[in-house]
């Protein structure tokens, strides 16, 4: 099984439909190869970062530095 084909299984059964799927398993490889260049590490930390992203936000978590606030948008017309 690829790369691809199992990221698409994941986001599967995590509830993507199989179109959705194949693109979020697209995303996740092209960030991750993103992220290691830019922040100089191996492929294999960047993917675990970002499946371990990938769970909590499926599970409502947050990880440190993902905590955010309201959309720019939002804080301009509450202010």
């Amino acid at each position: 099984m690829t790369e691809r084909e199992s990221l698409t299984a994941l986001c599967g059964r995590l509830g993507a439909s199989p179109s959705q799927a194949g693109t979020m398993a697209d995303q996740l490889i092209k960030r991750c190869d993103q992220l290691a260049l830019a922040r100089g590490w191996p492929r294999e930390r960047a993917m675990e970062h970002l499946l371990t992203v990938l769970i909590k936000g499926r599970n409502g978590e947050t990880v440190p530095g993902f905590e955010g606030g309201p959309p720019p948008a939002a804080d301009q017309a509450a202010g």
